[in-house]
């Protein structure tokens, strides 16, 4: 009598029913014949190792298939985390058959490994001779108070949900210029200047970039925020009263909503609220907005104790980036960058890898100095990865690291199908054949992780979290016993914006529908690499893992009209990209040559290490564009500037010229009357739709429609058209926009999108 058992035609299948786990047991025989029989004998090795009493369970038959019978049992209850072991005995009449050994491991079939990535490039100058206005952009305090904060706290209210959040070290160390080192933004210093004391430029400042926020939702739903933005729209001018508002209002609206409706409790016992400012509504005084300030000061005060907190009860876990965010394969060489975009090269090679392992070295003492212990996971800047760069993790005791799928379909001689489950769900090991030189890697889910950054804002919460849960079971849960983990890692503050109630709905609804699914847990990178018997994750040790041949050199992006596949070339090949290469390479050359060294001149240093970034690169060429590229342009090379001069170097002079094409922007708030006919014009509103224009009179006008366009680290939700150089000067370009908003967006027919009035710009020479 042969008997089989844990194959497809004869499985296991847990089963969660009444508060407790059974096994369900299918086992086949052969041959058919009278006087069979099976008997399971099973026992249970529970959470606290103490093995129960071996039980006899009787096996019934079920049918005959072709020359085969089956049988069925269930064994149990059993609880999460239970390792059941059990032996199947055959016999027919008084003959007894050797027994089979098998076990099961009691708890859910599918992990679910989100990590939330928070981060914002080096806004802070070196060079600054003070603390006030040091820091160029207002995104690490306003993200602050929206998202880093409540993206950790909400959790709280869902404490079966594990989870990782990375917060890059560049970030942090921002957060930190602006609680302990006194440090300030433009924006904020305007917010606390007494109206009366502000001059032309500083009005015309506020009045053109306090609007910066989602119109939809930070905007509209705020009756007095609302009114302004559509006086400035009809260019009515603003009075101090008007200016005033303005400046509390643009700070009221990036509040998280449980700060704006409500008193929120924080780490250190103080409270938060800013609920009794929008009662108000108008009418704000200078005591009014000093209050307002310091409000949101409590919030980033108790940032990194939030994390902290639940960190250490284990709910989440804490991972990092290496320090400023670069683009790590290319800090190590640039000639082993994929890139497949038809006209595009690589430039002169920049090869640095002591930068690389500098970054990944200097991430994790700060971050061993902000939480008191060394990380034990990185999300590589932008997913970026390759089998070189793996030492960098290595060596410096990094556990893990993740990168999307896309990247596992590029490795290897052939490609791995990584859209098979069997394939991505599950941890990998990255680092070459010997295991004691290697780290664990995960490979996120695309499909799943951009539903949530870039699709669901715009459905009903609870309708976006069903269709989630519905889309994991049907894609990833296993039909037998077999366990998957699937990673669903994103942008974890900008697309929040662009959702109700800045996404508490969603996450609320979310959190909740996977918490009821009891076939689903939820787990950090390192509670399932180190297992969780209370929680019925067992270990995946690293020596078990599959070994990754030949990882390849790319990123969690496929650049915009490259060839299919996953790379590098976002952030190099285009002509913009190389020169700001080059004058990378160029900076860090002058100080080899000089002698200069981290130790020597450890803030030279950072500022290089700060123009590797990510950021600057993303915004050149013609592959991403935005409003915003003169001002990361300018960024980049004060960076590179800084290093010269903290270096005791003179600049050379091509840091002065701009590396991208001057942009200049037209909104509803800044309503541009002329520009040059060289230069490009960037036509931005808060609505999708279509820019109807014409340079030749109106009969002549063309449709061109607004493409969705993010605002840079900001998470401002716009829409843009992009228009010149244009032919001759003398002309006068005129368009109007018609507004394509969804019914419950909360336009009116008089907001400035959607009057259809037209606008003037005149070309000039």
């Amino acid at each position: 009598m042969i008997t089989w058992h844990q194959t497809p035609d004869a499985d296991c299948h847990k089963e969660y029913q009444g508060g407790a786990w059974w096994l369900n047991l299918e086992i086949g025989t052969w041959p058919i014949e009278p006087g069979q029989s099976i008997v399971i004998v099973a026992k249970a090795r529970p959470n606290d190792g103490v093995p129960s009493s071996p039980i006899a369970f009787e096996a019934v038959w079920q049918h005959n298939r072709g020359v085969n019978s089956y049988w069925w049992a269930t064994l149990g209850p059993f609880r999460t985390g239970d390792i059941v072991e059990y032996l199947i005995n055959a016999r027919v009449n008084q003959i007894h058959f050797p027994p089979q050994f098998f076990s099961a491991h009691i708890g859910p079939k599918l992990l679910l490994a989100f990590l939330w990535h928070q981060h914002q490039p080096m806004y802070r100058s070196l060079t600054h001779q003070a603390a006030r206005g040091s820091i160029t952009q207002p995104w690490v305090r306003l993200h602050a108070i929206r998202d880093y904060y409540s993206m950790a706290a909400i959790l709280s209210n869902h404490p079966g949900v594990h989870l990782t959040i990375n917060l890059t070290p560049v970030l942090l160390s921002q957060l930190d210029a602006y609680v302990n080192g006194g440090c300030s933004d433009q924006a904020l210093d305007l917010t606390l200047t007494p109206t009366d004391n502000l001059d032309d430029d500083e009005r015309e400042f506020i009045a053109t970039r306090f609007f910066d926020a989602d119109w939809h939702h930070e905007i509209y739903p705020h009756q007095r925020y609302r009114e302004l933005l559509n006086q400035r729209g009809r260019k009515i001018p603003f009075t101090n009263s008007d200016i005033t508002d303005l400046r509390m209002w643009f700070n009221l609206a990036w509040f998280g909503p449980e700060f704006q409706i409500g008193s929120v409790l924080l780490p250190d016992g103080s409270t938060a609220s800013v609920r009794r400012f929008l009662e108000k509504g108008s009418g704000f005084d200078e005591t009014d907005i000093k209050e307002m300030v310091e409000e949101q000061f409590k919030i980033m005060r108790n940032v990194v104790a939030i994390h902290r907190n639940l960190q250490d009860t284990g709910q989440i876990e804490v991972s990092t980036t290496p320090f400023y965010h670069p683009i790590l394969p290319l800090i190590d060489c640039t000639a082993n960058a994929i890139i497949d975009r038809e006209g595009t090269a690589l430039p002169v090679p920049f090869a640095f890898p002591e930068d690389a392992s500098a970054q990944v070295q200097n991430a994790t003492a700060y971050y061993r100095e902000i939480f008191g212990k060394a990380p034990r996971g990185m999300w590589p800047a932008e997913g970026a990865v390759g089998e070189r760069i793996i030492p960098h993790f290595y060596e410096n005791n990094i556990r893990w690291i993740a990168t999307d799928k896309g990247v596992l379909k590029r490795s290897g001689r052939w490609g791995y199908q990584a859209d098979r489950p069997q394939i991505v769900c599950k941890a990998w090991r990255a680092g070459g054949s010997d295991p004691s030189h290697c780290i664990s890697i995960f490979f996120r889910d695309t499909e799943l992780s951009d539903a949530i950054g870039f699709r669901y804002a715009s459905v009903d919460p609870e309708l976006a979290a069903s269709d989630f849960l519905q889309q994991l079971r049907t894609r990833f849960l296993p039909q037998g016993n077999e366990e998957r983990l699937v990673s669903v890692i994103l942008d974890g503050e900008n697309a929040w914006g662009s959702y109700e109630k800045s996404g508490r709905r969603f996450f609320d609804a979310l959190y909740r529908a996977i918490v009821s699914d009891q076939e689903i847990a939820t787990v950090t990178f390192s509670e399932y690499l180190d297992g969780n018997l209370e929680r019925g994750v067992r270990p995946h040790p690293l020596l078990e893992q599959e070994g990754v041949c030949e990882l390849a050199s790319a990123s969690w992006v496929d650049e915009f009209g490259s060839h299919p596949g996953n790379d590098l070339g976002t952030w190099i090949g285009e002509p913009e990209e190389n020169a700001a290469w080059d004058l990378l390479r160029r900076a860090r050359e002058s100080l080899r040559i000089a002698g200069v060294t981290p130790n020597s001149h450890p803030s030279a240093f950072e500022a290089i290490y700060a123009a590797e970034g990510s950021d600057w690169f993303w915004w050149y060429g013609n592959d991403q564009t935005c409003d915003s590229e003169p001002l990361f342009d300018d960024l980049f090379r004060h960076h590179l500037r800084s290093a010269y001069l903290l270096a005791g170097l003179n600049p050379p002079s091509e840091l002065d010229r701009n590396i991208v094409p001057h942009v200049a922007t037209w909104t509803f708030s800044n309503q541009r009357e002329s520009i040059s006919r060289r230069d490009r014009l960037c036509i931005k509103i808060g609505c999708p739709g279509t820019l109807v224009w014409s340079v030749n009179g109106w009969a002549d006008a063309q449709h061109s429609a607004l493409s969705p366009s993010g605002g840079v680290m900001a998470s401002l939700s716009s829409y843009t058209a992009i228009l010149g150089p244009f032919d001759k000067a003398g002309d006068s370009l005129e368009f109007s926009f018609q507004c394509q908003c969804a019914p419950k967006s909360k336009c009116r027919p008089d907001d400035p999108c959607c009057d259809q009035r037209r606008y003037v710009v005149c070309i000039l020479a």
